[in-house]
């Protein structure tokens, strides 16, 4: 796995600065591991950062993931709401909007954790925290889609159905499987934005 500390640097980091540290080394840790498989220690050799201050800054593992996954969220939202704002600038009412939030969400793959981790919070629906805010979250991306984009329930329905997909072969690291039937899947959820996928 390739490290995710920050480059070093000679001035000390902000405190803003090693938290987004933090939480981008565990978007990828909690996305790859689970909640229950990564550790605050992990997270920590991979952000560069002390153990101890990972713990003082975030409290506890489940308040680091229930942070990871406001990032997530703030993250799609913000690429969403960018994508529809630039599509209705193009004049291109009338059409579907998920033409632009399609390529949108494909194009979040560059952010390492981001489609796993909500994977991941989306599997603890159990979990009292967890499950409160991934659920809290993923209707607040169905809001969007209804009351923003403006689409039907069975196109935002849709979408999300293949949003889910995508996160599925994102957490399988579909790419690192030779087989044809692999490949045939991924060109056809994916097309060339396959190479952004983990494992490409």
């Amino acid at each position: 796995m390739t490290s995710l500390a920050p480059e070093p640097t000679d001035r000390r980091m902000t405190s803003a600065e090693r938290r987004d540290a933090i939480l981008a080394a565990a978007s990828v840790l909690f996305g790859q591991r689970g909640y229950f498989g990564a550790t605050t220690d992990q997270v920590a050799r991979a952000a560069g950062i002390s153990q101890p201050y990972v713990v003082r800054m975030f409290g506890s593992k489940e308040a680091l993931f229930l942070a990871v996954i406001g990032r997530a969220k703030t993250s799609l939202l913000a690429a969403f709401r960018g994508a529809l704002a630039d599509w209705r600038a193009a004049g291109a009412a009338g059409g579907d909007p998920c033409d632009a939030l399609g390529p949108a969400y494909l194009e979040l793959l560059r952010e390492r954790g981001v489609h796993t981790s909500l994977m991941q919070a989306f599997m603890q629906g159990s979990e009292p925290a967890i499950g409160a805010a991934a659920r809290d979250g993923f209707l607040e991306i169905w809001a969007f889609l209804r009351d923003e984009a403006g689409v039907d329930p069975e196109t935002a329905r849709s979408f999300l159905a293949d949003g889910m997909l995508i996160n599925v072969l994102a957490g399988l690291e579909m790419p690192r499987d030779m087989r044809p039937e692999a490949a045939e899947l991924l060109e056809a959820t994916l097309g060339d934005k396959a190479r952004l996928l983990p494992g490409a």
